[in-house]
């Protein structure tokens, strides 16, 4: 038996708080004030010739704001200098192509978030099964949902502790997400079976072995349209479609150039509280989902796809118009609604954390060649849910995602495999220009 290797893993982990009236808005008043700050650095960079743009110069500038403007105190100076950190990072990730260029955070969409960049201020401690306690710098000791055990107390050492965390609010109000460091075993080598996936609209996931995995609930309405609010319950269904017809009613009232009313205003947030539920349903169902796969499974094939580019609209021009718009319309809301690239992002860590591998093959022709023979044709997909092979001597047919899912398996038996599992494919270019992937 060989030595046991150690190796540090980080991760997060996000908590729900149980904020009082007034904590809530100490805390809007942070988000608020550490999104005008960003505006701030940003429109001061903009404005400052390239040869004078420097760190030191955004820092006195930023310290300078907050001795002058008052409600620039509500935000911890901690906070504070994470912002300046995150913005010069922002342009790191443009420059190396990973990101869209940095630009101003409007008021109603944008993400109200605060950092606590050090994780010593927090002083969490448990007080009862389910609930634990944190300290949030000008908020104060605030509740919130103990659903993982955290290295806090005694069992928090050098190696295993909290180096920060994050605030953030969605419709369902605001939450904490640690960010956790912790020292671990190395996972041995996988040995499970090889198996290929195939992301589909249809089918979530097929699988090449057969074992698919389905959310339980239809994806398309009786009449072929996609239905945009399947996880949520019959009853929510038609809470949201009355609020969305009370938000068009209020909304037509208003004049040109005006203000949005506060009926207007509560509206929209109880439409956002449901969407928030919606998507909290489906990361929860993706995350349950890759974790089976993960420890299953030792190695996982999936495609290299360019989402981006499948999601664009058909429109076109005046010049040239589109083709199926509102059919291809319904199919990138629905390929958006199936978050095929956070599902990717989830069995990338997770099966490197139970010792396993995740490839990644072209994506071409996967779905019109028959697994079977191996014959392509244009014309093989009868509908969006059934493969027939047109080759005179086949007439193999199944369904068309689980033909996919052996199709990239036997790619990556016959060497076609692109990117390793436990490295990140990072396209390089020249600075300046906009990638046409880039998120």
């Amino acid at each position: 038996m060989g030595e046991l290797v150690w190796e540090k893993r980080q991760f997060g982990h996000r908590a729900r708080l149980a904020l009082t009236p007034a904590q809530a808005r100490l805390m809007d008043d942070q988000a608020h004030a550490a999104r005008s700050m960003w505006n701030q650095l940003h429109d001061l960079w903009q404005m400052t010739p390239k040869c004078q743009r420097s760190l030191t110069r955004m820092d006195q500038t930023l310290r300078q704001a907050r001795k002058e403007i008052d409600w620039y105190a509500a935000l911890p100076a901690q906070a504070a200098q994470a912002i300046l950190k995150t913005y010069m990072q922002a342009w790191r990730n443009w420059w190396d192509g990973r990101a869209d260029e940095p630009n101003f955070k409007a008021r109603f969409r944008t993400v109200m978030s605060v950092d606590i960049p050090q994780g010593r201020d927090l002083q969490i401690k448990r007080v009862h099964r389910r609930w634990g306690v944190v300290n949030i710098p000008k908020v104060g000791r605030v509740r919130f949902r103990w659903t993982k055990d955290l290295p806090v107390g005694k069992h928090a050492d050098k190696d295993n502790r909290i180096t920060g965390a994050r605030l953030v609010k969605d419709g369902l109000g605001w939450h904490i997400a640690f960010r956790v460091q912790t020292r671990e075993p190395k996972p041995e080598p996988h040995t499970g079976p090889q198996v290929g996936i195939d992301a589909g609209v249809n089918l979530p996931l097929a699988l090449s072995d057969g074992n698919h995995q389905d959310h339980g609930q239809p994806p398309r309405l009786p009449d072929g349209t996609a239905d945009r609010d399947k996880w949520l319950n019959p009853d929510e269904k038609a809470k949201l479609l009355r609020l969305e017809q009370r938000a068009a009613h209020r909304k037509s009232f208003r004049k040109p150039k005006d203000h949005n009313s506060n009926r207007l205003h509560r509206t929209y947030d109880q439409i956002k509280q449901l969407r928030a539920r919606a998507t909290r349903r489906a990361t929860d169902w993706q995350h349950k989902t890759t974790t089976a796969i993960a420890k299953r499974y030792g190695t996982v094939v999936v495609e290299a796809l360019t989402i981006t580019n499948m999601v664009k609209s058909a429109k076109g021009t005046i010049d040239q118009p589109g083709k199926n718009v509102a059919a291809k319309s319904g199919l990138n809301r629905s390929i958006s609604q199936e978050a095929w690239g956070r599902t990717v992002t989830m069995l990338t860590y997770k099966t490197a954390h139970q010792g396993g591998t995740l490839v990644k093959v072209p994506a071409p022709n996967t779905s019109l060649r028959c697994s079977a023979c191996g014959f392509i044709t244009p014309d093989s997909r009868e509908d969006q849910a059934t493969f027939v092979c047109k080759n005179p001597d086949c007439g193999w047919s199944a369904n068309a995602d689980w033909n996919a899912a052996r199709n990239i398996l036997h790619l990556y038996r016959m060497g076609h495999a692109l990117v390793p599992a436990a490295g990140r494919a990072v396209v390089r270019r020249t600075r300046g220009v906009k990638p046409a992937t880039a998120r």
